[in-house]
């Protein structure tokens, strides 16, 4: 048994000290200061709402939601995923896209009815937090088909986000004045986003879009383009418009993910192989 003070507890002591000042690769810091950098762009977005900048506030909502996005992307090109990043980044979104848009739509005109205003946007929240912890128990399911990788079980906190914001959308982008008869609806509206969110009604997932095929090269990159000066231009149309799609893709997800399940059961049935990750059954 070694004494109090021996060379070897001295070379333990000196490698445990080495170890908790070892660097950390760039490759993991770089997604996490995504990360952070869109929750700052959400807690921005609740000052801005607070003191009636509401368009700017959207902005900085949507800009969190791009780059939510683009953090995990980032993270698997630089091949620094890790259990800290996926962490921090359900505890953004949660405030990005549940507690932001909830306290953007209460300051904007849930407020004028205080009791049901304020239980929509508690129920939004609420629908949000379910949501991102059904996702982070689900994402580690070792049964789950690989087709399903093409599918989000309820919709995503950032679609969730843009989407329940519509009505702020088509105030600005009308024109007209906020009529306080349309509330009843506006409160109707978020609570129905709330259970898009919290449902396992499936909805697209765009994970698996990395490459463009040649051909498509060109049109795509004048798509994109076109995309970011409309969003310039006429940003609350073009968030109405994307509104509106998103919610209209919805029953083609449920249609297409009825039909990968059916055939996925005719499979096990006929003990086929499953199909790859990467091609939808």
């Amino acid at each position: 048994m070694d004494s109090p003070g021996s060379p070897r507890e001295r070379s333990v002591s000196r490698r445990d000290r080495l170890r908790r000042f070892r660097g950390v690769p760039l490759r993991f810091v770089v997604p996490n200061l995504v990360t952070l950098l869109a929750l700052c762009l959400g807690l921005t977005a609740i000052r801005l709402a607070s003191e009636g900048l509401f368009e700017t506030a959207v902005i900085a909502i949507v800009a969190a939601a791009i780059l939510d996005g683009l953090d995990g992307r980032i993270a698997r090109a630089l091949e620094g995923t890790s259990r800290f990043g996926a962490e921090l980044d359900s505890l953004a979104d949660f405030v990005d896209f549940g507690v932001a848009p909830a306290l953007l739509l209460y300051f904007w005109s849930l407020h004028e009815n205080k009791s049901l205003g304020w239980f929509a946007a508690l129920i939004f929240a609420v629908a949000c937090a379910l949501r991102l912890a059904r996702f982070n128990v689900m994402i580690d399911d070792p049964d789950k088909p690989a087709w399903m990788s093409h599918f989000f079980v309820g919709m995503p906190s950032p679609a969730g986000a843009i989407v329940v914001m519509l009505p702020l959308y088509l105030h600005f982008a009308t024109g007209l004045p906020h009529d306080k008869s349309w509330l009843p609806f506006e409160i109707a509206y978020v609570v129905f986003v709330a259970f898009l969110m919290a449902s396992r009604i499936p909805n697209f997932s765009g994970k698996k879009i990395g490459r463009v095929p040649r051909e498509w090269f060109i049109a795509v990159l004048f798509g994109f383009v076109a995309m970011i000066l409309l969003v310039a231009i006429y940003p609350m149309q073009m968030l109405v418009g994307v509104s509106l799609a998103y919610l209209g893709l919805i029953p083609l997800a449920v249609r297409r993910f009825r039909a990968c399940s059916a055939a996925d059961r005719a499979r096990a049935e006929a003990g086929e192989a499953p199909p790859a990750a990467d091609s939808p059954a």
